[in-house]
């Protein structure tokens, strides 16, 4: 019971944390760059993302604009739309293999051997996707780090972390956890012994004792 109590913890930890790579992905707010011009009222904060970047004027209106072409993007952040992509899609075969091994599910009650090592797999599948996120958040926050300290940058186009790289560090911690705790369901190997050889039984004798 014990272990259908964990590996039930690593798939929901797992699977949190992969909504949140999605939500991470989809966000705008991967880098921002607040700044007031001269007039306060002309305060404008903005963020760029995978996607699209924006711009929120202090009266609270937002508007965004799509990257237009994909060839003019950086080859970075092109490895970084792939990587968090493929975390996505890694995320989402890892919650099929996952359930399919999970004691709670009905699949594969014959062999328990298999449906345990179904939920490892996984679990190891679901490593793989909260690795692939971390790579993508924390070279993109690298990036970030390194334009901002850099002294050739102007100070009114140096950016921040946003909060898209904090929701995807968050979430990729939880999806290698949970894939962690799905892998600790791993059958472990019995130990066969030889079998145990009965002593012979003496042989009553039938016959009488003569002196």
């Amino acid at each position: 019971m014990a272990s259908g109590g964990l590996q039930l913890l690593g798939f929901v930890m797992a699977f949190l944390g992969w909504i949140g790579i999605i939500i991470s992905t989809a966000m705008p707010q991967w880098k921002m760059a607040s700044y007031a011009g001269d007039n306060i009222v002309t305060a404008q904060a903005l963020y760029e993302g995978l996607w699209m970047s924006c711009a929120m004027q202090s009266t609270g209106q937002i508007q965004c604009k799509v990257y237009d072409s994909l060839l003019k993007l950086e080859g970075s952040l092109q490895a970084t739309r792939a990587l968090m992509v493929a975390s996505i899609l890694l995320g989402l075969v890892g919650i099929f293999v996952a359930v399919t091994g999970m004691k709670c599910m009905k699949c594969m009650e014959d062999d328990q051997v298999k449906k345990m090592r179904m939920a490892v797999f996984g679990g190891v599948i679901f490593i793989i996707s909260g690795l692939a996120a971390l790579v993508a958040t924390s070279w993109y926050g690298n990036r970030v780090a390194r334009a901002f300290y850099d002294p050739f940058t102007p100070v009114n186009t140096r950016f921040e972390f946003g909060s898209a790289l904090f929701i995807g560090w968050a979430a990729s911690s939880l999806a290698i956890l949970g894939g962690s705790f799905l892998c600790c369901s791993c059958p472990r190997r019995e130990t066969s012994y030889p079998p145990t050889r009965g002593y012979p039984k003496n042989a009553s004798s039938t016959g009488k004792d003569y002196v």
